[in-house]
């Protein structure tokens, strides 16, 4: 008789290799499920850190990934919440059902956090690549920027502050201006300037000092990475414009 098969189970990823869980990852990342995606890429990079090994460059991304789009699609709806108006639905319905999302962003942000600063920061030391180390980093100050978008706790606006500031320090001394990384970096950080910090002139003088930057080495990009660079040199612009412009209203955009 024929071995039944079985559905997987994602509570009971325990006795899951590495190598299953990051092709679990890619099917799911195909198939669009990315909280499916989230659960599988937490329970490899656990395993992976509790050994000291540090992520592949795939596994990195596919971890960059998953997250930010179960995110994105919550910040999303947390935007239309607080923004548009809904004249039929009572206010106490409404704000209690953004209520709810705030919850749900809270936890995803923090679940990120909590697996970062347990498991692929804490393995940063003096021979961790450069760009390993300036994209976690960067990764943290993006979390604690999405915290305080919605939370009024000072230490979110301090932490997004901090991981943005010392992903930076690294990126101006290892790599250079046009690379994708430190560039999305300058996007994010001065979007984080602008928005949650409140510090208009930083975000300003940040963006365009970086976008001038890529400009001048804009020969020296190499096919890999030109179309990367290029629209987050684009991003960076665009931002410039509407910042500058005073006009407000449109959404920043970032990496």
């Amino acid at each position: 008789m024929a071995a039944e098969n079985k559905a997987l189970d994602l509570n009971a990823l325990s006795d899951r290799s590495c190598e299953d869980l990051l092709t679990l990852a890619r099917i799911a990342e195909a198939a669009e499920r990315y909280e499916d995606m989230c659960k599988f890429m937490k329970k490899l990079v656990e395993l992976k850190c509790s050994e000291k090994n540090t992520l592949s460059l795939d596994e990195r991304n596919l971890l960059s990934v998953a997250y930010k789009n179960v995110v994105g699609a919550k910040r999303q709806s947390w935007r239309t919440l607080t923004s548009q108006d809904f004249p039929d639905v009572n206010e106490d319905v409404k704000r209690s059902y953004k209520e709810l999302v705030e919850v749900e962003l809270d936890e995803v942000c923090n679940e990120v956090l909590t697996l970062l600063k347990e498991g692929p920061v804490s393995l940063i030391g003096d021979d961790a690549q450069p760009e390993d180390a300036i994209f976690y980093l960067k990764m943290c100050g993006d979390y604690y920027r999405y915290l305080a978008e919605f939370s009024a706790k000072q230490d979110h606006k301090e932490n997004t502050e901090k991981y943005y500031k010392d992903a930076f320090e690294k990126a101006k001394t290892s790599l250079p201006e046009t690379h994708p990384t430190r560039l999305g970096l300058a996007l994010n950080f001065s979007v984080a300037y602008y928005e949650i910090l409140k510090k208009k002139d930083d975000a300003c003088k940040l963006a365009k000092e970086a976008f001038d930057a890529a400009i001048e080495k804009l020969d020296t990009l190499n096919d890999a990475s030109y179309k990367d660079s290029t629209l987050i040199m684009q991003l960076l612009r665009d931002n410039l414009t509407l910042w500058t412009s005073e006009q407000g209203g449109d959404e920043d955009a970032e990496a």
